[in-house]
Parts: structure tokens; sequence; C-alpha cells
């Protein structure tokens, strides 16, 4: 046979499964209907394990591409059973009664102290803002758990060292909403007290990340890298103790301190920048964001994260970011954090993640935001 030949013969098979693959879907149309009055739900994984075992054995030769084709049509299925039911009522009210505005004061807590980066994200974000820091971040999450904060700021992802860990452990323990995000970019100055001789400096000192970010200066220097808690208050340390140490941090912590700043832009990278999110503990929706984020664990099932970032692909939802952290006391089992482009008052996406929400375990909604570059 010729190419074309086989086409044409895949349009007639096509055309006679068309009518059968809606007639399948019309059953669920029916099942959702029986659900709706007993309550069942709508996941059932041990039909689906039932039916795709059945349908693989009978395939032969062609098991296992059978078994993804039904593990398809039934994610279909359960897909219309979640629209007809609107499932996750709960989800759905809490994004429809969140409020619209994100407001531009209120009480801002920040990793850090003043001159950080954390303190310019939190200034471009909240400009009229009241800003109170925090020596960690587990302490920006809790001023506001107890009340004392509206606001935390933390950075979560910098372009050249990645994902900071620290505060996605924190995101998915404490599970508050993202409120908006920003990038701010990073420019690492190498300061320390005024009067100081380049040549005696051995050590240097800043956060984790950003010493992770200057490797290839500190490299070139002969510079040991001390960690420490903030870039702003390694400067302050510095500016208090004095003597022969460095710290890499922002031009304006240098000057808040008054340190002297003995070289600049020492990051590996030009364009280097780093993102932060403003976390609050009700949800902030406006109208035009265009960011979700997602937590959840996964069923211990093969193919269990496949098929469900090829749901998020079937809805025209690119995914942005992926990150999994293990869970405490668990082996092996991970909660996964997921950044996608999307608005939740779009039909089709809110349909999708409200039946996540009734299908995943430890599933969290953490928010639908703007994120200004």
């Amino acid at each position: 046979m010729t190419l074309e030949e086989i086409r044409n013969r895949i349009n007639q098979i096509d055309d006679q499964l068309l009518p059968l693959l809606i007639e399948r879907l019309e059953c669920g149309r029916e099942v959702a209907k029986v659900k709706q009055q007993t309550g069942g739900a709508i996941l059932n994984p041990e039909r689906e394990r039932e039916v795709l075992n059945r349908m693989e054995s009978r395939a032969g030769e062609h098991g296992r591409e059978i078994r993804v084709i039904y593990a398809a049509c039934m994610e279909a299925s359960r897909a219309l059973q979640h629209r007809l039911l609107s499932s996750g009522k709960e989800l759905r009210s809490l994004i429809l009664g969140a409020q619209e505005h994100l407001p531009t004061s209120g009480r801002i807590a920040c990793q850090g102290t003043e001159g950080a980066y954390s303190h310019q994200a939190a200034l471009r974000l909240f400009p009229e803002g009241e800003l109170a820091f925090s020596p960690t971040f587990q302490d920006v999450f809790e001023s506001l758990k107890n009340g004392a904060a509206d606001f935390g700021i933390l950075p979560v992802e910098n372009s050249s060292a990645g994902s900071v860990t620290d505060v996605y452990d924190l995101i998915l323990k404490y599970r508050f909403f993202i409120a908006a995000a920003a990038t701010v970019k990073i420019e690492h100055c190498l300061a320390a007290p005024q009067g100081t001789n380049r040549s005696e400096m051995k050590t240097v000192y800043s956060h984790p990340q950003a010493l992770a970010q200057c490797t290839d200066y500190l490299n070139q220097n002969k510079l040991n890298a001390e960690p420490f808690s903030n870039t702003a208050a390694a400067a302050k340390m510095a500016a208090k103790q004095g003597g022969s140490i460095g710290v890499i941090c922002s031009q304006q912590a240098a000057e808040t301190y008054g340190l002297a700043i003995l070289d600049r832009n020492i990051q590996n990278s030009r364009s280097n920048c780093t993102r932060f999110v403003a976390v609050c503990r009700e949800p902030i929706i406006p109208q035009d964001a265009q960011k979700i984020s997602l937590c959840f664990s996964l069923p211990h099932t093969t193919g269990s994260l496949s098929s469900i970032l090829s749901r998020f692909s079937l809805h025209g939802l690119n995914l942005t970011k992926i990150e999994s952290r293990p869970l405490a006391d668990k082996n092996f089992e991970y909660d996964f954090y997921l950044d996608f482009t999307g608005n939740v008052r779009e039909t089709d996406t809110l349909d999708l993640i409200s039946a996540l929400y009734e299908e995943l375990p430890r599933f969290s909604f953490l928010g639908n935001y703007l994120d200004a570059n």
C-alpha cells in the first residue's frame, strides 16, 4: 500500500471509531447522573485498573499502546463527569469569593533586614506598606499565621542558582495563598568595612543563594564562602564587627550599613534575577491573573504524574515550573508544587483544577496571580 492509501484507511477507521467514542462518553454522562443520585466518587481506581488490565491483555502485542488509549478515554470520561457534577464545590466557592485587588499597603513581613533584596521586592509590590523584618523564612510564615502580618515576601527561585527549597518546603507546610509575584534584578557587590585591605580578605559572608550565584568570582579570587542568614544581615554584621571580612550584598545594603564597595556585578550571570512571591492567608485573584500555583501528592500508581501533566497539556495550559519535595516522616513520598499559565475564572481551567481537587491527595490551590517582571 502507498502512504496515501494507508492514510485513507486510517481515515475510514477513524470514521468508524468516532461514533463509538462519542457513545462511550455519553455513557459517562449517564454514570454522572447515577453518581449524582447515589453520591458515589467519580474516580474509581479499582474499576479503572480492571478495565485497563483487561484491554491490555486482550490486545496482544499492542497491549501497552491500547492501555494508553483507554487510560485517555477514562480520563476524558472523568473530566466530563466532574464538569456535569460541578466537582470541587468548596474550591469553586473559595475562588469565586476571592478578593480581586491587591492592596498597595498593609503590614508586610520580610526575611532579613533593611537593604535586602526582599526589601526591594516588598517596596515594589507594596509601595505604601508597613515593613517589618524577620530573621528566618519560617518567622515570616509565623507572622502571617498569628496575624502579625498581612503579607509575607519570600524568594522562591533564582535564574542561576535555582529554587529556594526552604521556602517551597514552608509553602507546602503552611498552605497560604500566593497573591502576587515580582522578579528583581540581582546585582551583587563585594563589600567590606571601611578601610579594609582587600589583600587581607580571606572570607566572604552571604546568604547561601548569593554565594552560589557568585561562585566564579569567589573561586577566581580564592575567597572562602561562609553562609549567613541574609545578604543584608551579613552587611549589617560586617559593619558592626569590622575587620577584614567581606560580604556579598546589594549596593543598597552596602550603602545602608556604611560599607565600602570593593567590586560590583560579581554574580556569575549578568542577567541574574530572583523571583519573589507575596503570600497571605486569604486568596486574592485579580481579573487579569495569569499564573496559577498548585500543590498535591500522587497515588502510588504507574504513570500517575505523566497522566496529571497530560491533562494540563490537553487544556492548553503551559507548565512553567514543577518542584518535588519529600514528605516529612514518609519514605520516598513527595508533594509536588506546580506553576502554570492560566486564569481560574476561565471555565475549562476551573473545571480542571476542581477535578484535581477531588482526585488528588493533599491537593491545595495556592493562588492565581500576576507575575510582574
